[in-house]
């Protein structure tokens, strides 16, 4: 049988928070929790469009439970804001999809500082679940999925100048080096989530090549009309709909064989398209590097673990 979200469990009672559900990967995310019975809360930068998108959910499944929290994941404060409104909002969340992001974008730093792939897609998502950390653990079968990219595999994390100040910048060796950033970061969590004997499960996934507007939308790329064309002539021969290349998130939040540290992805074409399933990471392990940079990021963001650990 084809994928589609029938083939989701039940998620009624269950309470997800999806960054960037607006468009793309995190809408169809979000569609998919809404459509199985979570209550879903939409989390993205703009109001305007975050209303049309719950519009756009209810108008297609009329009893779905959808709410909004403002999030600017390129600038620390707003991150915050957002954890505070959530933690007075809820007793607890169950899902935390890591899902937004920039891509490609032209060299530039965020508010805070950091460069724009690295502050955003890695920076900012790991302020996001720390602070949400307290509601997790008091979820129902927790699960944080942290959404990466194939391109993690080109990742290669210059320590002494992640934020591009010294070198000769290159924008897809960004992104590269954020998603790589996204996989270190959320396999040190699941290090410290197992050592302190909390259950909740952090797993990753990569939507392989899906059909998207990832490259014009939001603070994303404004492609050349040499990248405009070749973008859209790789969409046309290889990519997936976004609604494939959100399958892989799905399984990993509702998929009761998952164990964290778990990456899914779609299954055909060396991952760039298919059905989605559990993958094997195709770098090693570096427990050394995931530290260093968990390090680093506590410095730069003044976010750590907040859990004692296990005796």
């Amino acid at each position: 049988m084809a994928w589609n979200i029938d083939r989701l469990p039940k998620l009624n009672g269950r309470i997800a928070v999806v960054t960037g559900a607006n468009r793309g990967l995190g809408f169809e995310t979000a569609r998919g929790l809404a459509a199985r019975g979570a209550l879903v809360i939409i989390a993205c930068r703009d109001p305007a469009r975050a209303t049309e998108t719950v519009a756009r959910l209810i108008g297609e499944f009329p009893d779905a439970r959808i709410e909004t929290v403002a999030l600017t994941l390129d600038d620390l404060a707003s991150v915050r804001a957002c954890v505070a409104e959530l933690v007075d909002r809820l007793e607890t969340v169950d899902l935390l999809i890591c899902n937004a992001g920039v891509f490609g974008i032209d060299y530039g730093h965020t508010k805070d500082g950091f460069e724009w792939h690295f502050g955003a897609n890695c920076l900012g998502h790991h302020v996001l679940t720390l602070g949400l950390l307290p509601l997790l653990a008091k979820g129902h079968d927790a699960r944080v999925v942290t959404v990466t990219s194939a391109m993690y595999r080109k990742g290669k994390l210059d320590f002494a100048d992640l934020d591009w100040r010294r070198r000769p910048y290159s924008k897809w060796q960004a992104y590269a080096d954020s998603k790589l950033g996204n996989l270190l970061l959320a396999e040190e969590l699941q290090r410290r989530i197992d050592h302190a004997g909390l259950a909740i499960k952090n797993l990753l996934a990569h939507p392989g090549y899906a059909a998207t507007n990832s490259a014009w939308g939001g603070r994303s790329m404004k492609p050349t009309l040499l990248e405009t064309a070749m973008l859209a002539l790789g969409n046309a021969l290889m990519a997936q709909t976004p609604a494939m290349g959100a399958a892989p998130s799905l399984l990993a939040a509702t998929d009761p064989a998952a164990k964290g540290g778990d990456l899914y992805g779609p299954t055909k074409l060396g991952g760039m398209r298919g059905e989605p399933a559990k993958a094997d990471k195709k770098i090693t392990p570096d427990p050394a590097a995931a530290a260093r940079l968990w390090q680093v990021a506590a410095e730069l963001t003044g976010a750590d673990w907040g859990f004692p650990q296990a005796a």
